[in-house]
């Protein structure tokens, strides 16, 4: 794939997809949104991607919106921006049916912040900080935020970030848990391998499933859960890597998975 604003590489079952715009922190323009609505497309359909990869070059991972971008364009439509741009790109990563693992390399703030938290797993570097900036000038959070902090931290925190702005360092993000893991300083790429090196040689359907069912949990009652549940169960049992796993624990050797 040829991008003008991302890097997109792939290498032993995993994509790798880079905010190429370091000048401006990784700012998101109106491009720039639209190449990774059809990067993660690219992956949904390349059956040999068993993972993603999501980072920023440069200092940052995301700013938000590039402000000085949207400024010049005149007066917009925010629900107009938001229904073409960010929510496809968020349901697009939410409804992929491989893991999406955030490199978060520096600040992610903004709708940056909200496309970090759509992500199965954040491991942050050190330096690494998450803030949901959108009151600073006089906005309310959006590109899913408001979804995913009170599913995180519970409301009465989120709240707090929300309306104050607050910076949340890495080490406080893995405490309130937001993220996975904080790499040590200089290893953020061999913390990151930790988790590719698993995901990409996983069960993939079985993980896609389970993105679906935790999805489903936050609104469901325990009912409609064990009935969904037993629906997954089925499509999973009926994959090839099921057959492998049941095979390989007989014969008492680990299991060669291929996502199928």
């Amino acid at each position: 794939m040829n991008f003008q604003f991302l890097k997109y590489h792939t290498e032993g079952g995993t994509a790798t997809i880079t905010l190429n715009r370091p000048e401006v922190y990784n700012a998101l323009n109106n491009e720039i949104t639209y190449e990774l609505q059809d990067a993660f497309k690219t992956v949904a359909k390349d059956e040999t991607i068993r993972a993603v990869v999501l980072t920023g070059e440069g200092k940052a991972f995301c700013s938000g919106q590039d402000l000085k971008a949207a400024s010049g364009s005149g007066k917009r439509s925010f629900k107009e921006s938001l229904t073409k741009r960010y929510n496809p790109l968020i349901l697009g990563m939410r409804n992929l049916p491989k893991p999406i693992i955030c490199r978060l390399n520096g600040v992610a703030a903004g709708a940056g912040c909200s496309i970090a938290l759509a992500c199965d797993i954040i491991v942050a570097s050190p330096v690494a900080t998450l803030i949901e900036v959108f009151i600073n000038i006089g906005l309310v959070p959006d590109s899913g935020s408001g979804y995913f902090l009170p599913r995180a931290i519970g409301s009465v925190k989120a709240f707090e970030l929300c309306s104050m702005g607050n910076k949340v360092s890495a080490e406080e993000a893995f405490r309130l848990g937001l993220i996975n893991r904080v790499a040590e300083e200089g290893k953020l790429d061999e913390a990151v391998k930790h988790y590719t090196d698993y995901f990409a040689h996983a069960p993939t359907r079985a993980i896609g499933l389970i993105k679906k069912m935790l999805s489903k949990s936050a609104t469901s009652s325990l009912e409609e859960m064990l009935e969904y549940e037993a629906y997954l169960q089925e499509i999973a049992g009926s994959t090839t890597d099921h057959e492998e796993g049941v095979r390989a624990f007989l014969e008492k050797r680990k299991p060669t998975f291929t996502g199928k």
